[in-house]
């Protein structure tokens, strides 16, 4: 896997270029890993319903296609987008889902923090009350408040094109979090959002990047 650090991007060029590598690589074409970081930008997933969009303001909103519902991009997030031949890697979208969130949990367990996965909620998720609980969550989920003691540290959205990925997965580092307000983010009202600066990690963007590329590279070449 080739990983190329765009650092500081436009969303829609770094969109294009998605589009466009993916429709011109052949079935011996490398798997990329491109790590960005995007200005602030609201993108809405291929069925997003625009009521999750609560009061966008002066930020872009962005429609594209992959799965899930609006979320938020912004400085301080490191934004991955592998681009990967599931074909040739052997499995499918659930088992490919399943190998980001798993490389996003051994991000934050470099930092001390447990990651946790939601059923039917893809993503990761944390308790900001007690960020290092390795404590199981205990089921079933409170059906008023699914999300109860927990906040989403990283959202997942891919496309799938021909067995191969685009769009892909955001982790929040050091950011603004008042634009989530904005928005239902993934669709879930009230949805609590956090980062590993407000539960008490100091890191950097290149640092957070570098330690989830390493992760999603494992993930995904074997």
């Amino acid at each position: 896997m080739i990983v190329k650090t765009l650092g500081p991007v436009e969303y829609l060029p770094t969109l294009e270029a998605m589009r466009a590598f993916t429709a011109a690589r052949t079935a011996d074409t490398p798997d990329e890993l491109w790590l960005c970081e995007h200005p602030p930008t609201f993108t809405q997933g291929l069925a997003g319903k625009p009521e999750h969009l609560l009061l966008p303001g002066h930020i872009p909103v962005v429609e594209t296609e992959r799965g899930g519902q609006v979320t938020y991009h912004g400085p301080g997030q490191v934004t991955a987008y592998p681009l990967v031949d599931l074909r040739r890697l052997g499995i499918f979208v659930k088992e490919y889902v399943f190998r980001l969130e798993t490389a996003l949990i051994q991000t934050l367990d470099s930092y001390g923090v447990t990651g946790l996965r939601v059923a039917g909620a893809p993503g990761i998720y944390v308790r900001p009350a007690d960020p290092a609980s390795h404590a199981a969550l205990a089921g079933p989920a409170d059906p008023n408040d699914a999300f109860r003691g927990l906040a989403k540290i990283a959202a997942l959205g891919i496309k799938v094109s021909r067995h191969c990925t685009y769009h892909g997965l955001a982790l929040n580092v050091a950011m603004d979090l008042e634009p989530f307000l904005r928005i239902n983010p993934c669709g879930y009202q009230g949805l609590e959002t956090t980062s590993l600066d407000k539960i008490g990690v100091s890191t950097d963007w290149s640092t957070a990047a570098s330690r989830l590329a390493e992760r999603l590279s494992a993930q995904l070449t074997s």
